[in-house]
C-alpha cells in the first residue's frame, strides 16, 4: 500500500480513497489506529509519545527539543516522525547527534548555527504566505536564536527575510532595512544586552512584532533577564513576547498569525 504521509493531505487523500472502494476500512485503519500518539519504548520502559496527530489539529507537525535527549532518543524519535510524516524538525541538537542524523537521512539540512536538523517531506503542505517573516536581530551574536527563529518559520512554510546586525548602536541600519520591514506581513525581533530592538521596530511597523530576548550581554543582563523585562516593558504598543533565547516558539507565533491572515482552506 502507498504509505503517504498522513499529513492534512495524506488524510484527506485516504479517506476519499476509502470513500471510492480504492482502500478497505480494514486497511485504512491500521494506517490511522496510531493517531494521535506513538509510545515509544527502550527495552521496557517508555521514553516518548510523539503526537502525530499535531499536523492536523495545529498545521504544525511535533518538533523534537534534542537538547537533554540522548542522541539514542532523538534518533528514534526522529525516525518515527520520519516514517508517519516523511520529516522531522529538531531543535537545540547537540553535535554528535546531529551527524548521527546526517548519517542516517543524508537530505537531512543541518544548521550548525541554529542548531537544527530538518529533513523535508517529499511533497510537503506549503502555507507560500502573500506576504514573509522578517527576522531581524540586534547583533551577531545573537544569530544562533535568530536563525532558529528563521529554520523554523522556514520548514512550516513561510518565507523568510533575513536583516541581521541592526541594532540600537546604529540606527541608520535599521533605515537601510525599511523595503523588508514594509513587506513583511510579522517582524520577529531578536536582540541581547538591553533588548531595546523590537520597541524601535515596534514603533515602526504595523504588523506584529514578536520580540525575543537573549542571554547576550554582560553581567547586568542576568543571562536574558534584562532583555526579557526590558521587552515587557516596551513602549510600542502590542509587542508581543516570548521566553529567553526561545527562537522556536517565536516562529511558531509567526506561522499562526500568518495562517489566521490567509483565507480559510
Amino acid at each position: 500500500m502507498n504509505q503517504t504521509p498522513l499529513n492534512t493531505d495524506g488524510v484527506r487523500a485516504l479517506l476519499e480513497s476509502v470513500a471510492a472502494g480504492e482502500v478497505s476500512a480494514t486497511v485504512a485503519l491500521e494506517r490511522l489506529m496510531w493517531l494521535p500518539a506513538e509510545e515509544v519504548i527502550a527495552g521496557e520502559v517508555p521514553f516518548a509519545r510523539v503526537d502525530h496527530h499535531r499536523q492536523l489539529r495545529q498545521g504544525i507537525p511535533e518538533v523534537v527539543l534534542a537538547d537533554g535527549k540522548t542522541t539514542a532518543q532523538t534518533l528514534e524519535i526522529c525516525s518515527r516522525l520520519a516514517a508517519r510524516a516523511g520529516s522531522f524538525l529538531a531543535t537545540r541538537v547537540p553535535p554528535e547527534a546531529a551527524t548521527a542524523l546526517r548519517d542516517r537521512y543524508p537530505a537531512a539540512e543541518v544548521n550548525e548555527l541554529a542548531r537544527t536538523v530538518l529533513l523535508r517531506a517529499a511533497a510537503a503542505e506549503g502555507m507560500s504566505p502573500a506576504r514573509p517573516v522578517a527576522v531581524l536581530s540586534a547583533g551577531t551574536s545573537d544569530l544562533p536564536v535568530a536563525e532558529e527563529a528563521a529554520v523554523t518559520a522556514a520548514a512550516f512554510g513561510a518565507r523568510i527575510q533575513r536583516v541581521y546586525d541592526v541594532g540600537v548602536a546604529g540606527l541608520h541600519r535599521v533605515a537601510a532595512a525599511s523595503a523588508t520591514l514594509r513587506e513583511a506581513g510579522v517582524v520577529i525581533v531578536v536582540a541581547g544586552m538591553e533588548g531595546a530592538l523590537p520597541s524601535v521596530i515596534g514603533g515602526l511597523v504595523g504588523v506584529p512584532v514578536i520580540a525575543v530576548p537573549t542571554s547576550v550581554g554582560y553581567g547586568a543582563s542576568f543571562h536574558g533577564l534584562a532583555a526579557l523585562l526590558g521587552m515587557l516593558n516596551s513602549c510600542a504598543a502590542g509587542v508581543t513576547v516570548v521566553n529567553i533565547d526561545n527562537g522556536f516558539g517565536a516562529a511558531c507565533a509567526a506561522i499562526r498569525i500568518l495562517r489566521a491572515a490567509e483565507p480559510a482552506p
